[in-house]
């Protein structure tokens, strides 16, 4: 039998029908490769030259800073060794490892590197906390090209796409906190009835009202699974289908209109997770577990997706159920809010859906980034 040519399924134009990669377990291909040691914490500070890494991945695994001193020369790679192991990052500043952390140092790019080990299935056999060990991560293998010039150009293409993710999560996340802030300010603090923040010309009191008494929550339909279709006329909207587009299930029922969500209409899902959804899709039948909420013409739908969701918590502390957390129809009903006039709601609700609509833009960008990634990681290593 002809061996098979080791080489991944893309390659950049210049290095094809070039020559084979090679198989190398990681051990045999470094220079240096050690586990981290102890915090010395009469050295370590806020901010400093060194960075201290360890075994986490928020923050980039900064947990502080040495100002002259430093055990890893850079470049290296840092691969977690404990809970989510085999998370590989690479290093381009001098730094000091923490005890769980594992440090590999070698002649490769260590963006190709980061990449490569981070495409590795890495399985722990143990009963207690994963724990990877600097021999069992020595004993795997990657694959390898012979010309550097390739693994440069790879490592430097993953490095551009980790940056531009980069910084579509940061602006994500000022977004949010931008949206944070002004719902802070815009609606009232507990125990007030005026926010601090308003928009000219409005200067009256907001009111408390009962939910119940300018919106009407609809029941959905329950069904039995053999009511359930793998294909049908309407789709069944049920909790997790706001979230994935996969795994949905369908109906022929002809049902009253009660039970169908249009495009547009105002959803609030009452289990599982919480909270209000204007649905976008064609035509469905939303499942139990889903409200839909018709509005009274004093509750503008842009401002009642924004309170509703603000008052989360508030709607969240009447909740029913130990294992399956819900909230009542009638408990629902009976939350007090407080509501502005239609024109201040309908400025307030223009102004946080339009930070929405950004908000989700640069989801949008950042989801379709780290799908690019995942199927070049596929594609552009072994």
């Amino acid at each position: 039998m002809k061996e098979r040519r080791l080489e991944p399924k893309r390659r950049f134009k210049e290095f094809k029908n070039t020559s084979a990669w090679e198989l190398h377990k990681l051990g045999d291909i470094t220079t240096e490769m050690v586990a981290g040691g102890d915090i010395d914490k009469d050295l370590i500070l806020d901010e400093g030259r060194y960075p201290v890494i360890a075994n986490a991945l928020t923050n980039d695994g900064i947990v502080g800073y040495y100002n002259t001193d430093y055990r890893i020369e850079a470049p290296a790679v840092t691969v977690t060794g404990r809970g989510d192991v085999g998370h590989a990052k690479a290093r381009i500043a001098d730094f000091t490892p923490v005890v769980r952390l594992l440090s590999i140092k070698s002649y490769h790019d260590v963006f190709f590197l980061e990449n490569a080990i981070n495409t590795l299935k890495i399985v722990i056999e143990s009963t207690g906390v994963p724990q990877l060990t600097v021999p069992q991560l020595a004993r795997y293998e990657l694959s390898f090209p012979k010309s550097l010039d390739e693994e440069e150009k790879i490592g430097s293409y993953f490095r551009n796409l980790d940056r531009l993710i980069a910084l579509h999560q940061r602006k994500c996340d000022k977004l949010a906190n931008v949206k944070k802030a002004l719902l802070e300010k815009m609606f009232p603090k507990k125990e007030k009835n005026i926010p601090e923040m308003r928009f000219k010309g409005f200067t009256d009191a907001w009111e408390r009202r009962k939910l119940g008494e300018i919106a009407t929550f609809i029941n959905g339909r329950a069904y039995a699974q053999d009511e359930l279709l793998d294909e049908g006329k309407y789709k069944v909207l049920r909790v997790g289908n706001f979230y994935t587009n996969d795994s949905w299930y369908y109906s022929n029922m002809e049902l009253g209109e009660k039970y169908y969500a249009n495009t547009d209409d105002l959803l609030y899902t009452w289990s599982a997770s919480f909270g209000p959804h204007i649905w976008l899709g064609d035509k469905v039948i939303y499942h139990y577990h889903i409200w839909k909420v018709e509005l009274s013409e004093n509750f503008v739908k842009q401002f009642a997706v924004q309170i509703l969701d603000y008052d989360k918590s508030k709607i969240m502390s009447d909740h029913n159920g130990s294992t399956m957390i819900h909230i009542t129809k009638s408990g629902m009903e009976n939350k007090i809010i407080l509501l502005p006039s239609v024109e201040e709601q309908k400025k307030i609700g223009v102004l946080i859906n339009s930070l929405d609509r950004l908000i989700t833009l640069h989801q949008r960008k950042l989801k379709k980034l780290q799908n690019i990634k995942k199927a070049y990681l596929n594609e552009m290593f072994i």
